[in-house]
């Protein structure tokens, strides 16, 4: 039995978390972030950053390092009810902003206001857009089967500490498991629970089993796997990727380096 059940270094979980606007709490998210080893996606628009109240563009890059810049609409425009026109300019222009800003591409996007539809999607993909996350969540630690419409496991306020427990007592039973966490970082300034935020990431960070990603490490990982080429019957495998790869055949891993043919 062949599977696409683990993640690099052979990791079985992963984790990544996605925060929306770019306002100063982010300073504290990082910071957060960083002490305990967790990775993740910050979408940011572009052309609100001279507000008071978002970061600075000038910090963006050292801020962000080690994690992951992404898209959010110029001016946070909701997609779904504007035309077409609009849409590639609040995608592109962003994307051009924040790219100068960070010096990498950007590639990813979470939907503003969460509003969008199948042209919506149809103009993101025609942007350069891989990935976007919508505002639902499924509670689950399962992975989506369409990047464009990517449902997260929980806002960070929908009971995170009880599925975090659930997440790391989670068991393998030959499938991937990520959890996905969303938000916005004024929000614990809003409710005063900076605690939370901080007690999850003492709980799931530091663990061996779990790969701490960005939102595009993860979509560019699981692209690659989709990516392997088998023989007929499945005894070879050929990665024409450029990353390392993990698989399972009858339960035990199986590394497969980038251009490389392996048999299993």
């Amino acid at each position: 039995m062949i599977n696409f059940d683990r993640f690099p270094n052979n990791k079985r979980k992963a984790l990544t978390m996605s925060y929306d606007d770019g306002k100063t709490a982010d300073r504290r998210l990082v910071e957060i972030f960083n002490k305990y080893g967790i990775r993740g996606t910050f979408h940011i628009n572009y052309g609100l950053l001279p507000r008071p109240e978002r970061i600075e563009a000038s910090e963006l890059k050292e801020l962000y390092k080690g994690h992951e810049v992404s898209a959010h609409g110029l001016t946070h425009q909701s997609l779904s009810i504007t035309p077409g026109e609009n849409i590639i300019r609040e995608v592109m222009a962003d994307r051009a902003g924040l790219e100068g800003l960070v010096g990498y591409p950007v590639r990813g996007m979470s939907y503003p206001n969460g509003l969008y539809d199948d042209r919506v999607v149809s103009v993101l993909k025609a942007c350069g857009i891989e990935y976007c996350r919508a505002v639902e969540t499924t509670k689950k630690f399962t992975i989506p089967e369409d990047f464009l419409r990517w449902q997260g496991t929980c806002h960070h306020n929908q009971g995170l500490l009880e599925l975090a427990d659930a997440f790391l007592a989670q068991p393998y039973r030959n499938r991937p498991h990520l959890m996905y966490v969303w938000g916005h970082s004024y929000e614990f300034d809003r409710d005063n629970n900076w605690d939370m935020i901080e007690e999850f990431c003492r709980r799931v960070g530091g663990k061996e089993d779990i790969w701490y990603c960005t939102n595009i490490e993860f979509v560019d990982y699981m692209n690659a796997l989709r990516a392997l080429r088998f023989s007929a019957d499945c005894s070879l495998v050929y990665n024409p990727t450029a990353l390392k790869l993990w698989i399972s055949k009858d339960e035990q891993p199986v590394e497969i380096p980038s251009g490389a043919s392996v048999s299993i």
